[in-house]
């Protein structure tokens, strides 16, 4: 047998990984000066969360060093274990040059364990859904080569789109510019964001107020949405449940027959993006 793994940064809910029982990597962030690891909701207060940010507090968000990554693997190399860690996008944190210096001294001292990482090249749920189907994929039988096949088949495949309702906290994370975040609360505009091919975050449409953010949502399943009745379309909001519910509602309008899963933006999602945050999640011609 061998070990899986993957982040919080996922953003599974902790239910939905409790089914999988497979390794958690809490990803670590800062609010009020106090350090926190996430736990995929299980005793995260969401509401205490973005409502401290609503009033002006500034959490950050941060990388495991290469000690804490030691203490996560040396057990699995120690015994011998094939390792597959399925993890967000590389290019949204500066964390993994951190688990490579860990890496490094574990393949020294444990030569001949096979340890793999599969960048989704994704964030949030985006690549919590690459978690959920490629563990029930190796689950099913499939040795941890064919399931990072599997993965790398599934990847282009899963579209993950945000709005964000606070400008700001883009600005503050170097997504936005000054200029645009000031105009664009001014004008109530609402940037439409995407995570590309890359693994990046890009801004590809604006919207103005919610009800064309949610027809362009609609918009974006009815262009590219595919093998909907094989994967569950997700919405995701931070503390803004009536647009997550309208969104949800819609959806059901449109396709009656869909699983939906619908729960809060994590705490690193939500420190870049901010409260009121809205996202979408579901399988695609391309992303």
């Amino acid at each position: 047998m061998a070990a899986i793994f993957f982040d919080t940064d996922c953003e599974l809910w902790y239910t939905e990984a409790d089914e999988l029982g497979v390794n958690v990597i809490k990803m670590p962030y800062t609010i009020d000066d106090e350090e926190y690891f996430y736990d995929l909701g299980r005793g995260y207060d969401y509401k205490h969360f973005f409502q401290r940010m609503r009033e002006g507090a500034m959490p950050i968000t941060s990388a495991l060093n290469p000690q804490q990554y030691t203490e996560i693997f040396e057990p699995y190399f120690a015994k011998g274990e094939e390792i597959l860690y399925i993890s967000f996008s590389s290019q949204l944190s500066g964390t993994f040059g951190h688990l490579e210096t860990a890496l490094k001294d574990l393949n020294a001292r444990y030569p001949g364990v096979k340890f793999t990482r599969f960048d989704t090249k994704n964030i949030s749920a985006g690549a919590g859904i690459m978690v959920w189907k490629a563990v029930k994929f190796y689950q099913a039988g499939h040795t941890i080569d064919e399931t990072v096949a599997y993965l790398e088949e599934l990847s282009p495949h899963i579209s993950t789109h945000f709005m964000a309702s606070d400008l700001n906290h883009l600005h503050r994370g170097g997504r936005l510019s000054k200029a645009a975040a000031v105009m664009g609360t001014m004008l109530g505009i609402k940037p439409l964001i995407r995570v590309n091919d890359e693994g990046k975050l890009e801004v590809y449409e604006k919207a103005k107020g919610e009800k064309k953010v949610i027809a362009s949502f609609l918009n974006s399943i009815a262009e590219k949405g595919s093998e909907l009745d094989d994967y569950p379309i997700i919405v995701l909001d931070a503390d803004n449940p009536e647009l997550g519910d309208k969104l949800v509602a819609k959806i059901h309008e449109a396709y009656p027959n869909v699983e939906i899963w619908h729960h809060p933006v994590g705490p690193v999602i939500g420190t870049h993006c901010g409260p009121d945050l809205v996202g979408l999640i579901f399988h695609s011609t391309h992303r």
